[in-house]
């Protein structure tokens, strides 16, 4: 199997999608988005998926676009959730991996925490300070680096991201 040159995970808000595709572009490797793949397969948006067939039909899914996803070499964004999942933890513990950390303020900012977020749909602020707290302890567990996002751009947090990748040998 090969590895991917890194795989992206945080909370919603912390840019794993625009960070992971400028960190591909400036790698030159393929960017795989967990979250577009099960949308793009499903041909529904992950809130549909939430209302239609539940979060556990959806984490089932999710795993398997992570698991398909960390077979290439390429830069590979996953969904905020889907290292919660034993299974995709276990796969993560392995491949390198850069945790995007951000605070509400900025994680607001970034999402507006709309009902296209399913689990952020009731009580937004709430719910991602009660989650991230749920998720840090996975998050950090799993991360080669942590990378702050606050206050900067995505191109300066990818540029860090490379930095790192390059620095590794992992590329």
């Amino acid at each position: 199997m090969n590895a991917p040159a890194v795989v992206i995970i945080g909370p919603p808000g912390a840019g794993k999608s625009t960070v992971g595709r400028l960190v591909a572009q400036q790698m030159g490797a393929d960017f795989t988005d967990t979250d577009e793949l099960v949308e793009t397969e499903q041909g529904q948006a992950i809130s549909d998926i939430f209302v239609e067939h539940g979060e556990a039909h959806f984490r089932e899914l999710e795993a398997d676009a992570v698991a398909r996803a960390v077979t290439g070499s390429g830069v590979v964004a996953v969904g905020g959730g889907a290292p919660m999942t034993p299974a995709t933890a276990t796969l993560l513990e392995s491949l390198p991996v850069v945790f995007l950390d951000v605070t509400i303020a900025d994680a607001a900012g970034r999402v507006g925490f709309s009902t296209a977020r399913p689990l952020l749909a009731v009580n937004p602020r709430a719910a991602w300070t009660r989650m991230m707290a749920q998720r840090r302890p996975t998050y950090e567990r799993l991360a080669t680096w942590v990378v702050d996002t606050d206050g900067r751009s995505a191109q300066e947090v990818a540029a860090e991201v490379v930095a790192l990748v390059a620095g590794s040998g992992h590329e």
